[in-house]
């Protein structure tokens, strides 16, 4: 028999406290004796009812850990998962970032990342070359990135990729715009006289 403190039965209530002194308190959802590892399902941060926190605790850095309530009888079975859904999430979320990654090392301009990401909220079919966007296989905007670059074959999509590029940048207008009419006094002042 384990010593209090040493396990933990999924389902019990334990509470404790973190090196930065936060008191911590949750269902245990997982605990791994060898690497005294503990995952505590909390009440969400964000605040919504049908969501939870995973918190992953090494109990190296944790005191003051108390049973509340110990779960003896058996839990119940784990939800499943869609591994092929989480697979098909992760390989999009890699080439994403990738993708990212090549923009930055490529030296392409925080307009042309920027406008990436915007073309790529609404057309998945997005992707880098060299330094140029082609968006579809069909449209291709060249650096500075603005509406008079879209090149490709008259058409809808043409068209379409230059009404997202014309929005993004009048958006990005707008925000400067309002940055700036919120910038305190000595802020405008001084942009006024540089």
């Amino acid at each position: 028999m384990a010593a209090p403190g040493e396990y933990f039965s999924v389902g019990s209530q334990v509470s404790c406290r973190t090196c930065q002194e936060q008191r911590l308190q949750g269902e245990v959802v997982a605990f791994d004796y060898q690497s005294k590892m503990l995952a505590l399902k909390c009440p969400s941060s964000s605040g919504k009812a049908n969501h939870a926190d995973i918190l992953l605790l090494n109990l190296q850095y944790v005191s003051d850990i108390q049973v509340l309530t110990d779960r003896t009888e058996t839990p119940p079975p784990l939800a499943s998962l869609n591994i092929t859904k989480l697979a098909a999430r992760a390989k999009t979320e890699k080439e994403e970032k990738m993708s990212q990654a090549y923009a930055i090392s490529a030296g392409v301009s925080v307009d042309g990342q920027q406008l990436f990401q915007t073309i790529h909220k609404t057309i998945k079919d997005v992707k880098w070359q060299e330094k140029n966007i082609v968006v579809l296989e069909e449209v291709v905007i060249s650096p500075p990135y603005q509406v008079d670059n879209c090149k490709g074959k008259e058409g809808s999509s043409l068209n379409h990729v230059r009404k997202i590029v014309e929005k993004h940048f009048r958006d990005v207008e707008s925000q400067k715009v309002v940055q700036h009419s919120s910038a305190p006094q000595s802020q405008k002042e001084s942009a006024l006289s540089s």
